[in-house]
């Protein structure tokens, strides 16, 4: 099972889990991800538990990403035992995820392998799930390379509509709408990518006037 070699306090306070996960909320390493849906304290039981059920339907094919680790030191006190005198001892750790947080990624394998394999794990989680794809979890992406093939006006072109697209999520953002934030980050991203193409192009004209 999971859990950390060492840690600074062995024992911490319990904390809570506020708001949705502004992080570790997109399919990085696969081709799909099982994301939570509500916000919880995983054990490392629970994860080994969902871990071992990818495994055993997809017969070791593919690759399996774990994306939680159980960091969080968690006590218990023994039944009828009176209050006072300190935290009881050690009896585990949790991993605590956000509502929108990736738990498991898999790839190289079909999308419907993928989900049956999600839907079992699922069972083993103290959370409702749901199965997302890469390029759904990201957006409409931009590629540097489809970038490049295009001209001066249409990246200007393309850069305004990314800014307008920008605009309306931080809107639905500010009106709590917008369910994947995700999108505001990729957005920023491929603005500053044709902006960077942009200035290169420039630069470029300069040098050939010169």
């Amino acid at each position: 099972m999971l859990m950390p070699k060492k840690t600074k306090y062995r024992k911490m306070f319990k904390g809570r889990i506020k708001g949705k996960a502004q992080k570790g909320n997109t399919v990085v390493y696969g081709d799909f991800g099982l994301v939570s849906e509500d916000k919880a304290k995983i054990t490392s039981r629970q994860i080994e538990a969902a871990r071992i059920a990818i495994n055993r339907y997809l017969k070791r094919g593919g690759d399996v990403v774990i994306r939680i680790f159980p960091h969080k030191p968690i006590t218990k006190r023994p039944a009828e035992v009176r209050m006072g005198k300190g935290k009881g001892p050690l009896e585990g750790y949790v991993a605590p995820i956000k509502e929108g947080t990736v738990l498991y990624e898999i790839g190289g394998v079909d999308e419907a392998l993928a989900r049956e394999a999600f839907r079992r794990a699922a069972h083993k989680l103290p959370v409702r799930c749901k199965v997302i794809a890469k390029a759904a979890s990201e957006g409409e992406i931009v590629k540097a390379a489809e970038i490049r093939e295009l001209s001066t006006e249409e990246l200007m072109k393309k850069e305004a509509e990314l800014r307008e697209d920008s605009f309306r999520l931080r809107f639905k953002l500010s009106t709590g709408e917008l369910e994947d934030t995700s999108k505001i980050k990729q957005t920023r991203k491929d603005i500053a990518r044709i902006k960077t193409i942009l200035a290169e192009r420039r630069k470029q004209e300069v040098a050939n006037g010169k």
